[in-house]
């Protein structure tokens, strides 16, 4: 498979003020058509979207609507009080689909609680609305408690980068039962490009691992964005490498990026990094 058709489009931009260096805010309509026109011009043929990002749906339901062109969608089902079938209902009129290639799970500890969340998953998938049906994971625990109980799931979304290998050990046999494996948090929400200086107290212990990383590059001549998406990209045993984008430059850079292959001594170097401070690797602990 080619890299770039790895590329899954994340839309969260569409519908939120998203990114630790996202400056521009939420990405005009106009703009999304252009993105969504350029994607489709590189091979690129899925998109990822869910009910809590915003008004994402809708926005991404127009633009599909004034193109002619067709993606393989993505959206899940978010933590609320309603049922899954009604959230789905209107995820599909919001993106003017008949059905999608996937729903998953956005909040596992809704599923925890709430478990007959995904015997409705499930019902939908059976009665054809729905391709594959699976969970977006933030921890290895929340894997290890799927493969405890034997939950039959056909794609799984978990972060994966330059920093963040925690999945790795998992990914080899997910393939081997057949999963569709999409990584996300390539860029680690955009800090690896951030400067080092201006980080906030709660993230000083992980600038020694990103100044190791800008020290490579700089030596190496290669571009964070080449090594981050390569990196990811190379994993045979990866499907889909899910990245947001806030307008047609940054897409074509990432489109760009991939052209290059990785060579062994690069990921050598990734793999030699050991962060210990795992916890900041989730962006939900930066604040």
């Amino acid at each position: 498979m080619n890299a770039v058709n790895k590329i899954v489009l994340g839309t969260v931009q569409f519908g939120l003020n998203y990114g630790i260096n996202n400056a521009s805010g939420q990405v005009e309509p106009k703009e999304v058509e252009a993105i969504l026109k350029l994607a489709y011009e590189n091979g690129i043929c899925t998109l990822d979207t869910s009910a809590a990002y915003g008004n994402s749906e809708i926005v991404l339901g127009k633009a599909l609507g004034l193109s002619n062109h067709s993606f393989n969608v993505i959206s899940k089902f978010p933590q609320c009080g309603k049922d899954v079938k009604e959230v789905f209902d209107n995820s599909l009129i919001n993106l003017r689909a008949k059905g999608l290639y996937g729903y998953l799970v956005h909040h596992f500890d809704h599923y925890i609680s709430h478990p007959e969340v995904w015997e409705d998953m499930s019902f939908l998938k059976k009665q054809g609305f729905i391709r594959k049906i699976g969970f977006s994971l933030y921890t290895v625990s929340q894997l290890q408690y799927l493969l405890d109980n034997k939950v039959q799931f056909d794609i799984l979304q978990f972060p994966y980068n330059l920093l963040d290998r925690q999945f790795e050990p998992f990914i080899e046999k997910l393939k081997l039962y057949g999963v569709e494996i999409h990584t996300r948090s390539v860029f680690l929400q955009g800090l690896f490009f951030k400067d080092v200086h201006t980080l906030t107290d709660k993230l000083l212990p992980i600038k020694k691992y990103l100044e190791k990383l800008h020290e490579y590059c700089g030596v190496n001549g290669i571009s964070m964005e080449r090594l981050a998406l390569t990196y990811v990209a190379s994993n045979t045993n990866i499907d889909g490498v899910l990245i947001g984008v806030d307008n047609c430059q940054q897409l074509q850079a990432n489109v760009d990026a991939l052209q290059s292959g990785i060579r062994q001594e690069d990921i050598d170097f990734v793999s030699s990094i050991n962060v210990l401070e795992k916890e900041l690797l989730n962006p939900v602990n930066w604040k």
